[in-house]
């Protein structure tokens, strides 16, 4: 399985919504990597995440790789991300932090 973070805000996704989302993160992993996804949840408490003063709205969806990404690869895999991620919240670019790791060395 792969592994995938997602770090929200507190009520930023109810569970209707985490439920899709899962099931979405789970189809991008298999067909990126072939696998299912592991997705685990982080919700980080009101009032505890800002940007600019003001609460954050922003979301951050990780995965890591069991084999290395190719850079030309990883920008497209980062775009279908993102696309998923505000197709499914409705957030804009701006509120996504992408991430895909290379496996760290053992």
């Amino acid at each position: 399985m792969i592994r995938c973070m997602c770090v929200v805000q507190a009520g930023q996704t109810p569970d209707k919504s985490q439920a899709a989302l899962t099931e979405k993160l789970n189809t991008f992993s298999e067909k990126a990597f072939g696998q299912p996804a592991s997705v685990h949840w982080t919700a980080v408490p009101a009032a505890s995440g800002f940007t600019a003063a003001k609460p954050s709205t922003s979301s951050i969806v990780s995965f890591t790789a069991e084999q290395p990404v190719a850079q030309e690869t990883r920008v497209s895999l980062l775009q279908d991300l993102c696309d998923l991620w505000t197709g499914e919240t409705g957030c804009s670019i701006n509120e996504i932090v992408a991430v895909i790791n290379d496996p760290q060395p053992q």
